[in-house]
């Protein structure tokens, strides 16, 4: 298994044709709070954060770490995108040391594949960077857009388990084999 935290990961933003993907920074913040505090993005997530309570958290830049990206179109922020491992410590139905996807994006970027695009080259970098290693994806079972794009994306169901009053789905993506 690689280590994704101990190395610099990008030595620049991926691009697909339509987007950038990128290191968080600073300027992130106002899209990060609008994206946090959604109702509607927190509806399969746990709920949004209260606004209030993301306004007064320090303004420091977010911490880019490997596997973290900001998503953007035309110079805006539409979302985040990370394959992030399992901590052992946090109470997780993903197996310690895996990566996972996710991903949010701001209900105006909903409907146009931007999702679909980003999680292409996230997962075409995560590739490359650990090569043969699968990615785990979880989501809630009545996210009917989640559900389609997991499958869209390539990942198969691993098991279906009930975690915060809700039926969650785990599916697993393999990167196809390089050739020799």
């Amino acid at each position: 298994m690689s280590e994704l935290g101990s190395r610099n990961w990008l030595s620049g933003p991926l691009r697909t044709e339509r987007l950038v993907l990128r290191e968080p920074e600073a300027r992130d913040r106002a899209g990060l709070i609008e994206l946090f505090g959604s109702p509607e993005v927190g509806t399969y997530v746990g709920g949004p954060r209260p606004r209030d309570e993301l306004e007064r958290e320090p303004p420091g830049t977010p911490t880019g770490r490997p596997g973290s990206f900001v998503i953007e179109l035309d110079g805006a922020m539409i979302g985040i995108i990370e394959l992030n491992r399992r901590d052992p410590q946090r109470r997780s139905h993903v197996p310690p040391g895996e990566a996972e996807l996710g991903y949010l994006l701001l209900p105006e970027a909903w409907g146009f594949g931007y999702a679909a695009e980003a999680c292409t080259a996230a997962l075409g970098w995560f590739a490359e960077a650990s090569p043969g290693e699968p990615v785990v994806l979880c989501t809630q079972i009545a996210n009917d857009r989640s559900m389609r794009l997991a499958a869209k994306l390539g990942f198969t169901e691993v098991r279906r388990y009930e975690a915060w009053g809700a039926e969650q789905w785990m599916g697993v993506w393999s990167p196809a084999p390089r050739p020799d």
